[in-house]
């Protein structure tokens, strides 16, 4: 048997603001932004460029439980690890975009990480294995 992660759900704020965020400042890729009148919402996926897989579905919080999630929906652990095949090259970006970084890079066995913030709040490592896995 074969199976792999289509998407990942993120709850947003607001679709527009998470669009650019994600698109503008990171680079992904917009894979779809759709009106589903149906259910009032958009169907938003992203990806960063290049990536074959898994992406992220940016679902708007449509209550004040979901609300609540927002920037917080991993407890405050990173939550997403978005890999690099040149750290420094990203790393430089990001922070000239205003990306926050809240843990420098540091080189570890496994390769070059450090963790941002995402335009909620979410962390995400920047990493670049040394083993390319």
């Amino acid at each position: 048997m074969k199976q792999s992660l289509a998407h990942v759900a993120l709850v947003v704020r607001d679709y527009d603001e998470a669009i650019a965020f994600y698109v503008e400042t990171l680079g992904f890729e917009l894979l779809a932004d759709e009106y589903q009148p149906e259910q009032d919402k958009r169907w938003v996926v992203v990806r960063p460029k290049g990536a074959e897989g898994c992406s992220i579905v940016l679902g708007k919080a449509t209550n004040t439980h979901q609300e609540k999630y927002i920037g917080d929906q991993a407890g405050g652990r990173v939550m997403m690890f978005l890999q690099t095949d040149d750290f420094w090259r990203d790393y430089h970006t990001y922070r000239d975009k205003g990306v926050v970084f809240v843990r420098e890079p540091n080189e570890a066995a496994y390769g070059t990480v450090a963790v941002f913030k995402d335009i909620y709040g979410n962390l995400w490592d920047l990493i670049e294995f040394s083993d390319g896995r």
